[in-house]
């Protein structure tokens, strides 16, 4: 089980490259809660407290836990159900965003 530790603090360039590290993929952090037509992306210094639309869901520190098994929609549905901010899930070279059904622990040996 990864674990990736997360405050308001943390900038998008920080958890970006916590992310491609432990899973080999690259992280697609969008402004508030919506990745979908018009979404913007996050700035790579904008900490994490400034993109929530719900600013008391980073106000404590926190370990997010990923399970061994959950998949790249699993992810994305829990990161943004828990911080009010939504993500993608791309190839580390963030060309194409990965299927949603590929498990993360399967990310590296993917591609």
């Amino acid at each position: 089980m990864a674990e990736i530790k997360i405050d308001g603090r943390m900038t998008v360039r920080t958890l970006k490259a916590t992310f491609t590290e432990l899973f080999g993929a690259y992280l697609r952090v969008y402004v508030g809660n919506n990745a979908g037509r018009g979404a913007r992306l996050a700035e790579e210094n904008d900490r994490l407290s400034a993109l929530a639309d719900e600013r008391e869901s980073l106000t404590e520190v926190g370990a997010f836990q990923i399970p061994d098994d959950m998949t790249v929609s699993q992810f994305e549905e829990a990161f943004q159900k828990t911080f009010d901010i939504a993500v993608q899930v791309a190839d580390v070279e963030n060309r194409k965003l990965l299927d949603n059904n590929l498990k993360l622990s399967e990310v590296k040996t993917a591609e």
